[in-house]
């Protein structure tokens, strides 16, 4: 009878410590199906602030140009732009060469003094070989195209980055929301628990595992919050900014395999084809000497006839037998060609084993979300069971806890595969080459 009256008295007080927890769970659920880029409350354990705010009016486009204009990188499409520009404009020259004059002048003064002497200039052009401006021209055109496709794969390395930037700290914002939500839900349940073991309704033991929840809970926030800030941070170093996208998520791409306008692959074959033209760049230029084209004049007077003589002359110069002293440098260039084709070899493989990923990320992702979907509904129906049976006095506040922080895990791990499936989807998109 005294076990009767206990439990007659104690369920309202029951009720009273678990509806809290059973709102704030359901709670938790209908946050964890928001719209992503919602930031977690700033009530934060650490004071430790990176401040990250969302902006709708900033696209993933947008944020990848802004990010890129002071990317380290550019530095380097600068100068090969730089380059390009200055090979361009040694190829439209009409001489190969800088253009000398040279004068020279003679007399017998200080030997016979008989009056003698001898003035002479002479205008000394460089000049292209056969065939020599035209390879040059080749260079320069292949080197534009080359700068050009380089400035791409750039861009496309900068989009990776960010995709990684901004889905890592969704993930690490879901994480947050979860600690945060079950640290408020162990609060509540353990300040509800102290009040019943004050009036003596349940043992101190149930305190102490209250507590212990709480605590454990209080450890998982901070640890989470520390994930947050590091993802936070690893963005704004990236882009610069403390801003994100109001909607980053993508359409995946119809490109099924990898195709020869992938970025990353349209730069190497840029590079090869400007090695190629260097090599024929090389074979008609000499690394010593260059032909030349002269035009001088001369006057000379004879000391014992005082008579002047006015002439003309015009000279050339012809390179012959050269090719042993080209070798090494055609060579030198080959080896660079055919390190060039290795590299794109390599970069084909590793293209293709990325989209397998990507394709295998995305079919297992989809898999789970649907498993993840249907453990939520369970864990919803289980929860509304265990209220019943918890109002009854079948189940103990131990089993209560369990129940709850399975229902947690489903919820979040819910959300945490329709994240994952979009962040899956922007890898995708990443590993056949698409830009947003």
């Amino acid at each position: 009878m005294n076990g009767y009256r206990h439990l007659k008295c104690g369920l309202p007080v029951l009720l009273l410590v678990t509806a809290p927890c059973l709102a704030e769970l359901n709670a938790v659920g209908e946050s964890f199906t928001a719209t992503h880029g919602e930031r977690p409350a700033e009530n934060l354990i650490v004071e430790h602030m990176d401040p990250i705010e969302t902006d709708p009016s900033l696209s993933l486009s947008q944020l990848v140009d802004i990010t890129l204009e002071k990317y380290p990188d550019r530095l380097i499409n600068e100068a090969l732009t730089q380059e390009a520009d200055a090979l361009a404009e040694r190829s439209s020259s009409w001489v190969a060469g800088s253009t000398a004059l040279a004068l020279d002048y003679f007399d017998d003064r200080v030997a016979d003094d008989l009056g003698s002497r001898e003035a002479a200039g002479k205008l000394e052009i460089t000049t292209w070989k056969w065939g020599q401006r035209d390879a040059g021209q080749a260079v320069a055109e292949r080197a534009g195209v080359s700068a050009q496709k380089q400035s791409a794969a750039v861009k496309l390395e900068v989009t990776r980055l960010i995709r990684d930037a901004l889905w890592n700290m969704e993930i690490a914002n879901i994480g947050l929301q979860q600690a945060q939500n079950a640290l408020s839900i162990a609060d509540q349940l353990m300040k509800k628990v102290e009040r019943r073991v004050e009036l003596g309704d349940l043992p101190r033991a149930d305190l102490l595992l209250a507590k212990g929840e709480y605590l454990q809970n209080r450890a998982l926030v901070t640890q989470a919050e520390a994930e947050v800030m590091h993802s936070r941070k690893a963005y704004a170093s990236l882009t610069t900014l403390s801003r994100v996208p109001g909607n980053y998520q993508e359409k995946q791409s119809d490109i099924s395999s990898v195709t020869g306008n992938h970025p990353m692959l349209e730069a190497i074959n840029a590079i090869i084809d400007r090695k190629q033209a260097e090599i024929e760049w090389t074979k008609t230029t000499d690394p010593i000497n260059q032909p030349k084209l002269s035009v001088g004049a001369k006057s000379q007077r004879d000391g014992r006839s005082g008579q002047d003589i006015e002439s003309v002359g015009v000279g050339v110069v012809m390179l012959f037998g050269g090719d042993a002293y080209n070798a090494p440098e055609i060579a030198k260039v080959n080896v660079e060609l055919n390190n060039a084709k290795a590299q794109r070899e390599h970069l084909y493989r590793q293209l293709e084993k990325n989209l397998h990923e990507a394709e295998h990320s995305l079919e297992v992702t989809r898999a789970e979300l649907a498993i993840a979907n249907e453990l939520k509904q369970i864990a919803e129906t289980h929860l509304k069971m265990t209220e019943i049976s918890f109002s009854a006095g079948e189940i103990n506040l131990l089993d209560l806890l369990k129940i709850q922080a399975r229902s947690l895990e489903a919820i979040r791990n819910a959300k945490l595969q329709e994240v994952k499936l979009q962040r899956n989807i922007a890898f995708y998109n990443q590993a056949v080459g698409v830009q947003p």
